[in-house]
């Protein structure tokens, strides 16, 4: 099974050849034949939108309860990020390889495809390092907060390496998300919340500032490669890309593991785990197969429209995590912190009226 979806222009054939009786009326046997390749792409679109903001919210809160019950390693949950690709295997087995309608399109050599994933790999991991080191320092509510400044970075970099075209909602829209970021610089009792000192707040503030660049930086290059370097839209190529890329993040994430002496301290770790050893497995293991599910979402969405919308799909789910982050952890959404999600919400809307 693939999911490629027709460009605009053969939709728009596809619509000009539903074919009307003498009375003017629609022609039944066309109108069917043709309404579900019309749709198809948007299908897809809301089956990956799903898959993004589930996985991104469960991953996201799984970490802060690990953290919360007594695991401390950065490493063991930055590779649980890029580990569970495996999974992911039986899907590329059996998706078909997809044949070009151009008998001339050239293949991309299998040692550029090589050196793509192993860059990208290398990337994915450097960035989950940051994220797993903002989510130690800082409350759920706050980091979820600030990871929204993506789809501002996002923004900038898609116009330059994607041709993608700012207009004024798009402005509008940086520029509150940035602003949102801003204001979580100011709040007071952050850090206490977590009995975290201010210093350790600044650096979980700033990887997870980094991160949230870093991130959008590696959306706008995955677009770019699949444009220039992969030149394939199916759900091959879509699976083909998390596993290589995850292999790669997962074997840099490994040795870090190993090299920083945290190994050693795993298993005394699950033994203290508050919640049992049933349950520490159990979280690592839902949130490696959640960031496998949202990886499917975000490189589904970059090949059916852009990196950009992408993260803009991400950044709906900003709201999700404080709410659940205020259920199951009792964490207090502050004035500053409900200014921010407002502007945030705002600068989201601000993105999505232009379409």
């Amino acid at each position: 099974m693939t999911t490629n979806s027709p460009p605009a222009s053969n939709m728009a054939q596809e619509t000009n050849d539903v074919h009307f009786a003498d009375d003017g009326t629609v022609n039944e046997r066309s109108f069917m034949v043709h309404w579900p390749r019309k749709h198809k792409k948007w299908v897809q679109m809301l089956v990956y939108t799903i898959f993004v903001l589930f996985g991104q919210s469960v991953a996201t809160i799984m970490g802060r309860l690990y953290f919360n019950k007594g695991g401390n390693s950065i490493w063991l949950l930055t590779l649980v990020q890029t580990v569970g690709f495996p999974a992911l295997v039986p899907f590329l087995l059996i998706s078909p390889v997809q044949t070009s309608n151009d008998a001339n399109a050239e293949k991309p050599k299998s040692l550029v495809l090589a050196l793509l994933y192993v860059f990208l790999g290398v990337f994915l991991a450097a960035l989950c390092v940051l994220y797993s080191i903002g989510l130690l320092y800082l409350p759920v509510s706050t980091y979820s907060l600030i990871c929204a400044s993506q789809l501002g970075f996002n923004a900038i970099f898609a116009y330059f390496l994607n041709q993608q075209k700012f207009t004024p909602y798009i402005m509008n829209s940086i520029f509150i998300l940035t602003l949102s970021t801003v204001l979580l610089v100011f709040q007071n009792n952050s850090g206490e919340s977590m009995n975290t000192s201010k210093g350790k707040y600044a650096f979980g503030f700033i990887c997870t500032i980094c991160a949230s660049a870093g991130y959008a930086l590696l959306l706008s290059l995955t677009q770019l490669s699949y444009r220039i370097v992969v030149k394939d839209e199916s759900f091959r190529a879509v699976v083909a890309m998390i596993i290589y890329q995850s292999m790669v993040s997962s074997l840099v994430i490994t040795i870090g593991l190993f090299a920083s002496g945290d190994w050693k301290r795993l298993r005394a770790e699950m033994m203290k785990f508050e919640l049992g050893n049933v349950a520490y497995v159990m979280i690592l293991v839902s949130k490696a197969v959640c960031w496998q599910i949202f990886s499917i979402g975000t490189l589904g969405l970059i090949f059916k429209v852009s990196c950009l919308f992408s993260n803009v799909v991400s950044t709906v789910g900003l709201p999700i995590v404080p709410i659940l982050a205020v259920v199951f952890f009792h964490e207090e959404i502050n004035g500053v912190k409900m200014v921010s999600m407002v502007m945030a919400i705002w600068g989201f809307l601000s993105y999505m009226y232009q379409h």
